[in-house]
């Protein structure tokens, strides 16, 4: 059904999408007419103001922009001389030639008064000078070519051009020369305070226990050295791509790390690598590249303890006894002869009588070891080879991991029952335990003390506790990609909700999970209720939600299209509430009894894609809104959600926040070669001192605000692992948040320095700031 495609309401204006479209080019084109008669229309006007066109005559000649002088018209007229130069050139004009940095040179006749064709200056204005290219990608005629993203200068606006769409920004009053307005990186800088979650869904054996009292683990690109008992982290940031594996060396103190085999620059792919560090200089001892030496997938690898001679490895159906002589190492297969071959060999350790003990996806434990070898059966040479001497049945499901203990007894961790054994030595259960439900399976357990463990789960959390008094979490985090992110008004404490169909409030001082609720369906946005009490979610099937922060109850409910919602926004006083949607509508709600109480207010149609960002006006009256096409349109609200014609009436307006990615003040964090896709997210501080960027490319950056022109310089943030698909200042600008997509990592940065407090409004105006040096190092 066609009408699916749009929400109930849209449904009802429009039977279907070939209708809707006749409908939006009708009106197009009559306001294509409206805009010529205007462009006549101003072109009398100022013929009006006989003392003013000498001066203009001899400023177009020269090839330069409108003077200051001509401000004196009134706004009303300048805006529509714009308006109508623009749409002309945009209605008249051919496409863009990459290869021409100075614009199109078209002539343009429009009429005048009498109705006669005239040379106007409207063929001056459009042969402007370009400054500040970016390249990106353009699709003309459906083929997919190179082309420059160009910024095009008048005296009262700047014009960007992303993937071949004009994109207008009006320059505001207070500022008099743009030209002259010199970009500097922000005296503000992040340092990486604390880090959310930990990897166990899908990496095995990568968490340890080190003798200074900290547990080492590792999620995105980041190596955490959590202090269990005086909770505080170091970390461990010379990886450039995510971490996949982890070991400790028998000193207890060198610890070897490798990180996943990524791309360069141009998509080529690199070599996997490895990290060999001081845990406790976190000083890089050596870093190596390696080399697969088989085609299974390999789950673990390990030096035999009492021959450096000898390797293990297992993964897919196998497991390999390797020997190193002559520098060469030969491999002998593991035989499994009379037991039924697993699927996977899923670990494995060595006991203290030189067997070695493996753990599969039957269940089972095996125990190989070299003696009693049947000839006969195996085979010449079957005395060198490990042989299973037993099998233990241990587990319903996958054994996941294996631990010795001191003096010989063994800790086995299961997947399907959760459950963690003790065995003895001779492989006698002796204790066990189950985890709980929402926590998964058992992934990596490591020793503290002989009673004291801590157990990785698949569901990215870290317990710690014992057999006698059971466990608690300690890190925890989400287990699937993340968009939602919010930060609380007056409270340090933020929340999330992602694609695990989790929504989680953190708490950014004492550094945990203060709660967490299971929904039915996946979270992708949210925001606070300005008086603090409550908070709004938005689904993945157009329905929202309302909690209430103490209770965890929903309050409210609603649903708007069915299409997934992309950003929720409160008005400043917490009277109005903004939906936005895929379903290229802004849906505007009243707020009533404490944020507890909706009613639908009205609708923003306009948008001819999905909703992306949106802010609302200082005043609560007015809107800002991007969308999938890179539109900016601006909203009265309090007349009704009408969509703003005349965007130039927009330009002094001040936003309550500024997390639209397009706009005047942001245009200088689109880095060169950007597409119009590469930013996901930017957020600026409550002080309006600087703006931060959530990349395509694992980068947080952090520039000036505000920040109008472009290859502004940045301070640039390493840490994780996928793109980064938000970032929230919290209420007091103390810290940042940052939060990736497929590396479900949170960062928690903290904002540095800063120096005096300068309103960014006389930064514009001054125009007199001097650029510095290059964005520092990205590894703090």
């Amino acid at each position: 059904d066609v009408s699916d495609d749009v929400s109930a309401d849209s449904s009802a204006e429009f039977p279907d999408r070939a209708s809707m479209m006749e409908v939006r080019l009708q009106a197009q084109e009559d306001e294509i007419t409206l805009l010529k008669s205007s462009l006549a229309d101003a072109l009398r006007r100022i013929r009006l103001h006989d003392q003013l066109l000498p001066l203009l005559k001899q400023q177009l000649i020269a090839g330069r922009l409108i003077s200051h002088n001509i401000k004196t018209i009134d706004n009303s007229l300048v805006q529509h001389l714009w308006d109508a130069l623009e749409q002309a050139r945009s209605m008249e004009t051919p496409p863009h030639n990459p290869q021409d940095p100075q614009g199109s040179t078209a002539n343009v006749s429009v009429p005048d008064t009498t109705g006669h064709p005239q040379r106007s200056c409207v063929h001056a204005l459009m042969n402007q000078s370009c400054f500040g290219s970016m390249r990106g990608t353009c699709t003309i005629l459906g083929k997919s070519h190179r082309c420059w993203i160009r910024l095009e200068s008048g005296e009262f606006s700047i014009k960007m051009f992303i993937r071949g769409r004009p994109i207008t920004m009006y320059i505001p009053s207070n500022i008099q020369n743009y030209e002259d307005l010199k970009m500097e990186p922000p005296s503000e800088r992040l340092e990486l305070d604390w880090v959310y979650g930990y990897r166990g869904r899908d990496c095995r054996a990568n968490l340890y226990f080190l003798p200074t009292g900290e547990a080492v683990y590792f999620i995105a690109c980041v190596i955490v050295l959590y202090h269990i008992n005086n909770r505080t982290q170091r970390h461990y940031r010379k990886h450039t791509d995510c971490v996949r594996c982890l070991t400790l060396h028998p000193d207890k103190v060198r610890v070897a790390s490798g990180q996943t085999a990524g791309v360069d620059k141009d998509g080529k792919p690199l070599q996997p690598c490895v990290h060999i560090w001081d845990s406790t200089s976190l000083g890089v001892g050596s870093v190596a590249f390696s080399f697969a030496s088989t085609n299974e997938a390999v789950f673990a690898v390990e030096f035999n303890p009492s021959d450096s001679t000898n390797i293990i490895t297992c993964g897919k159906s196998h497991v390999y006894f390797w020997t190193l002589s002559a520098g060469q190492f030969t491999k002998k297969q593991g035989i499994f002869g009379k037991y039924k071959k697993p699927k996977f060999i899923q670990c494995f350790v060595f006991s203290l009588t030189g067997d070695v003990l493996t753990g599969d996806s039957e269940g089972n434990i095996l125990t190989w070891g070299k003696s009693a070898a049947d000839i006969k059966t195996l085979g010449k040479g079957a005395k060198e080879t490990f042989q299973i001497m037993r099998q233990t049945r241990a587990h319903e499901g996958s054994v996941f991991t294996l631990c010795t203990l001191q003096g010989g007894a063994l800790l086995s961790g299961g997947g399907k029952d959760r459950k963690i054994i003790r065995w003895s030595a001779d492989l006698a259960p002796e204790r066990e335990c189950e985890i709980p439900e929402k926590f998964g399976a058992v992934r990596t357990i490591a020793d503290v003390d002989g009673e004291e463990l801590l157990v990785g789960t698949t569901r990215n959390a870290v317990l710690r506790g014992t057999f006698s008094d059971g466990f608690v979490a300690i890190v925890q985090g989400h287990v699937d990609e993340m968009w939602g992110l919010a930060t609380h008004p007056s409270q340090n404490i933020f929340l999330t909700c992602g694609h695990d169909r989790q929504v989680c409030l953190w708490n950014t001082e004492e550094h945990k999970l203060d709660w967490c609720i299971s929904l039915e369906e996946y979270g992708l946005c949210a925001d606070f209720c300005p008086n603090g009490s409550v908070v709004s979610v938005g689904l993945s099937t157009g329905r929202w939600m309302v909690l209430d922060l103490l209770t965890r109850e929903v309050v409210s409910e609603s649903t708007d299209g069915n299409e997934q919602l992309s950003v929720m926004r409160y008005s400043p006083d917490g009277s109005f509430l903004a939906v936005g949607s895929h379903d290229n509508f802004i849906y505007i709600y009243n707020v009533t009894e404490s944020g507890r109480r909706y009613t639908r207010f009205g609708k923003c149609n306009g948008h001819s894609s999905f909703i992306t960002h949106l802010d609302w006006s200082k005043d609560g009256k007015y809107i800002m809104s991007n969308s999938g096409d890179y539109e900016i349109l601006y909203w009265d609200i309090a007349a009704g959600c009408k969509l703003l014609r005349n965007r130039f009436e927009s330009k002094d307006r001040e936003w309550a926040s500024y997390t639209c990615v397009l706009g005047f003040h942001v245009m200088g964090v689109w880095l060169e070669g950007s597409d119009g896709t590469d930013i996901n997210a930017l957020c600026r501080s409550h002080s309006e001192r600087v703006v931060a960027v959530a990349d395509d490319f694992c980068k947080v950056h952090l520039f000036q605000y505000p920040c109008p022109k472009p290859k502004a310089p940045s301070h640039k943030y390493e840490g994780h692992g996928s793109h980064v698909t938000n970032v929230c200042f919290t209420h007091s600008d103390s810290h940042l948040l940052s939060m990736g997509g497929k590396d479900m990592c949170i960062l928690q940065w903290k904002v540095i320095g800063g120096g005096g407090m300068v309103d960014s409004r006389e930064r514009l105006a001054s125009g007199s700031s001097t650029s510095t040096s290059s964005p520092e190092p990205a590894t703090s």
